[in-house]
């Protein structure tokens, strides 16, 4: 595999990761169990999703991609690269926030270690967002430490919720077939590496909180290579509906 064709399968990945896991976010918008944390998703949502349009945009200008609102909405299930964990409907409160801990410090891992890219464009990305991803982090260690202090059946929930996630949170990290180039070339520092940093990361919340970090012994892979869940297609047929009744109107 080519650098020409190793960038964009990585860009690709984020961006659907962002995009899907966006809109699963923004599902809690009226929902949220105080007004607060409403108000929170709602806004963090809204975040992913742009980041997602920028990794759009990068792909576009660099690599000859279509335009960022086809190539989000237009295209089938099986084109997507993002992981099953995003996909997964948003089930209780409890297990969103988890998702929302594990997703976002694996998140901020990924484009620390952009900052230091040999590819300019990630590395410029990684700076206008970092301010973003600090209070994303923020926001989800504050509610997971207060939640498992909260009294045994709250803690009781939250460690379930690990336990429902965090294989599926080892499929963020799916290596992909151009990432010794990638590595090479400066990219990035590949899957493992960022793995391993998101384990420090996590283990201090996870002991603060009381709860027990599993081993990470199943990691649920296939995202990347087009194999997903029944309900990401659900979910692109609610996400596209207005876009596609005219995807070349001007909004």
């Amino acid at each position: 595999m080519q650098l020409q064709q190793a960038l964009p399968e990585l860009l690709t990945k984020i961006a659907d990761d962002e995009l899907i896991i966006g809109h699963r976010n923004s599902e809690w918008t009226g929902l949220g169990p105080v007004m607060e944390e409403d108000i929170a998703f709602s806004s963090m949502a809204q975040d992913k999703i742009g980041h997602a349009w920028a990794l759009y945009r990068i792909l576009q200008e660099h690599f000859g991609g279509g335009d960022p609102d086809h190539f989000a909405f237009m295209r089938q299930a099986g084109e997507y690269k993002c992981c099953h964990f995003v996909e997964l409907p948003i089930g209780s409160y409890e297990f969103s926030l988890m998702r929302h801990f594990l997703f976002d410090h694996a998140e901020t891992v990924r484009y620390q270690s952009f900052a230091q890219s040999s590819f300019v464009p990630l590395q410029q990305l990684a700076g206008k967002i970092k301010g973003e991803l600090k209070y994303h982090t923020l926001h989800a260690d504050a509610w997971i430490l207060q939640l498992c202090t909260a009294g045994e059946d709250s803690r009781q929930r939250m460690q379930h919720a690990l336990d429902q996630c965090f294989q599926l949170a080892g499929g963020i990290f799916e290596p992909g077939a151009g990432e010794a180039l990638l590595i090479a070339e400066k990219v990035y520092p590949g899957e493992e590496a960022l793995c391993e940093q998101w384990l420090k990361n996590i283990s201090h919340v996870i002991e603060k909180a009381g709860l027990r970090l599993p081993q990470m012994t199943t990691p649920v892979y296939g995202g990347r290579t087009g194999q997903h869940t029944q309900h990401l297609q659900q979910l692109l047929n609610e996400m596209g509906e207005v876009f596609r009744l005219d995807p070349e109107a001007t909004w």
